[in-house]
């Protein structure tokens, strides 16, 4: 049940689909809303920070908390559907954060965050892999070119027979329950397991839940799998994506997986992961 929702608001910009789309989830599912606005300090490199006059530096902080708080006005005017909302307004570094993110969403049913936006800063990655693989909750990635709110008329579910997989289906069902259509997509890159779950038998494990579910397996290189996805996705006009959201941690950075952060980069369905 999906009744608490976060989501990443981003300063600037005409309209933050982001916070849009959430606003269209929470009001789906009676949810409350908490919109979290970050107020970021000067990037600064470490060889001029000696050089920089303080009110400068001032200057540069306080700009970013009117962004902030800006987005969270936008936010708070846009909410006339939505039963139950509040913002937060926080001062981080990019780093801070986006840990400071992470630990926040887990304290909700479902965080969203906004795709990053190309020549952007890294702060919406950030957020988005903190979310994924900090949170142990699911994220909703929202392309930048998103126009309207949820919609589950064709609802697409990645499947490898993977942990990650099974505990994306998981946590997607309140959303499933509410599709018209459901697809288990496989993208077969090698021979399966013997002892993999098959997509006929997930399917009939998810149309014990009431859902009307199909299955498409779709040969694809190693390479080539988000490509792939995404691709389908374009020719079924699928409207949601539901996958596993892989990758693993190195030195306290997390490294994608190829298929995750290829969706991430060129994704045009907002995506439910789960890590």
């Amino acid at each position: 049940m999906i009744k608490d929702i976060v989501v990443a608001l981003s300063p600037g910009g005409a309209r933050d689909v982001a916070a849009d789309y959430a606003t269209s989830v929470a009001v789906k599912f009676d949810a409350h809303l908490t919109g979290v606005a970050f107020a970021y300090e000067p990037v600064l490199p470490g060889t001029v920070m000696g050089s920089i006059p303080a009110g400068l530096l001032e200057a540069s902080r306080e700009e970013s908390r009117k962004a902030a708080r800006a987005a969270a006005e936008r936010f708070e005017k846009a909410q006339g559907a939505a039963a139950s909302v509040e913002t937060r307004i926080v001062d981080a570094t990019l780093v801070g954060a986006a840990d400071l993110f992470g630990r926040i969403a887990r304290r909700f049913d479902l965080s969203v965050v906004g795709q990053n936006q190309p020549h952007q800063g890294s702060g919406q990655d950030l957020l988005i892999e903190s979310a994924l693989f900090q949170s142990g909750r699911p994220v909703i990635v929202v392309p930048y070119i998103q126009k309207t709110g949820l919609s589950l008329e064709r609802v697409l579910v990645c499947w490898d027979g993977s942990r990650t997989a099974a505990r994306a289906i998981g946590d997607a069902m309140p959303l499933l329950a509410g599709a018209t259509t459901v697809e288990i997509v496989i993208i077969a890159t090698e021979r399966a397991r013997s002892d993999e779950i098959t997509g006929a038998a997930l399917a009939r494990h998810l149309a014990r839940h009431g859902l009307h579910v199909d299955v498409k397996r779709i040969v694809a290189s190693d390479t080539d799998v988000a490509n792939t996805i995404l691709s389908y996705a374009a020719d079924a006009s699928a409207d949601f994506i539901v996958m596993g959201g892989y990758g693993h941690s190195r030195l306290r950075e997390w490294v994608l997986g190829g298929a995750t952060r290829g969706i991430l980069q060129s994704m045009t369905v907002p995506a439910l992961m789960s890590h």
